[in-house]
């Protein structure tokens, strides 16, 4: 085996065909533009291998929480954080090409946009982003080829990661019936004794997130002031997460030291970790096309900054679990588990 011909080096080497030397206006800083974006699409073509590889595990009938595919599921998911990481760092090679750079070919490219990426968008699906709750839902497929968009469509038909991670926290057997009941009452007393008067309100939505649906938000959409702001709360209307899911993921925080619970809160953690890196991602996505272009349209016809502002807002994948850290007290505050539960998650021989 050679190294170029192992790598398909003459394939990826030759893929680079600058649109203004095609027309005899060379413009330096299109091979950049060229090479950053396909870099992008190599990394996203890896983010899908990876989360696919985490579905098929989380997909399995019995997930043994105490075998190595759980550390599989963390470790993979980490890899998928930090190659986002990676995306928004590349943000700031590409933000070495200035504006009038920029414009030395930016017109050639129309209509071809970043928005036409369909393996972010079945990246976005797979990982857990309802087409209810997308920006600009309407269109989001439009400027797509229909190969693409029925690779789409078919992701969007299977299980996500989303409602696979719901069916996993759901079966987890913390407690029978009525220990679950006195737990959540206790839980519920000590957090509402710990809420400042400002912070009462929190109650009525601690019973909502753990008891019953989600309640409708106010919508600020049209607020200026909120665009690239997240909001602590899920999105109004259908709940990814379940109020027996919720109810674990926030225990499996709240005792995450006891070891059968070190791993789930690292699958909750890194989760996190990838919608944080998404949003950052975003933003610095957002405020470069302000700083390349101001508030001029997008070579595929979007409103540029606007639009990514509005998706920024919109498309948190993970929200309900981040939702979670309203309802946490100190430690010292935590109802003490008995000593059966303590044995079962791995603190008492037995």
């Amino acid at each position: 085996m050679h190294y170029s011909d192992y790598l398909e080096l003459d394939k990826i080497l030759d893929a680079q065909h600058p649109e203004s030397d095609r027309q005899g206006q060379p413009a330096h800083d299109e091979m950049l533009f060229i090479v950053i974006h396909q870099a992008y699409e190599l990394w996203f073509h890896q983010l899908l291998f990876e989360t696919e590889s985490v579905i098929g595990i989380l997909g399995q009938p019995a997930l043994n929480d105490n075998s190595p595919e759980l550390q599989t599921i963390v470790h993979r998911l980490s890899r998928c954080a930090t190659i986002l990481k990676v995306l928004v760092h590349q943000i700031d090679i590409m933000e070495t090409m200035t504006p009038m750079d920029f414009l030395d070919f930016r017109d050639k490219l129309r209509p071809a946009s970043g928005f036409q990426s369909w393996q972010f968008k079945l990246l976005e699906a797979r990982l857990g982003l309802k087409y209810e709750h997308r920006f600009g839902k309407q269109y989001y497929l439009s400027q797509l080829r229909q190969p693409e968009i029925e690779r789409i469509k078919a992701g969007e038909n299977q299980p996500s990661l989303l409602q696979l991670l719901n069916s996993w926290l759901e079966r987890m057997p913390f407690f029978d019936a009525p220990a679950s009941s006195n737990f959540w009452s206790d839980y519920r007393l000590r957090y509402q004794q710990s809420l400042t008067d400002v912070e009462k309100g929190n109650l009525e939505y601690f019973d909502t997130v753990l008891e019953g649906p989600i309640p409708d938000l106010p919508d600020h959409s049209a607020d200026a002031s909120n665009i690239g702001r997240s909001t602590e709360r899920p999105l109004a209307g259908d709940r990814s997460l379940s109020p027996a899911a919720c109810r674990a993921a926030l225990f499996i925080m709240l005792y995450r030291g006891y070891p059968l619970l070190q791993l789930p809160f690292q699958v909750l953690h890194q989760l996190l970790e990838i919608d944080e890196q998404l949003s950052t991602w975003r933003y610095r996505h957002m405020s470069m096309v302000h700083r390349m272009i101001g508030t001029r349209i997008g070579t595929g016809g979007s409103t540029g900054k606007d639009y990514l502002g509005s998706a920024l807002e919109r498309h948190h994948l993970f929200r309900e679990i981040a939702a979670l850290t309203s309802f946490l007290i100190e430690r010292k505050r935590l109802p003490q588990l008995d000593p059966e539960m303590e044995r079962r998650l791995g603190f008492v021989a037995g």
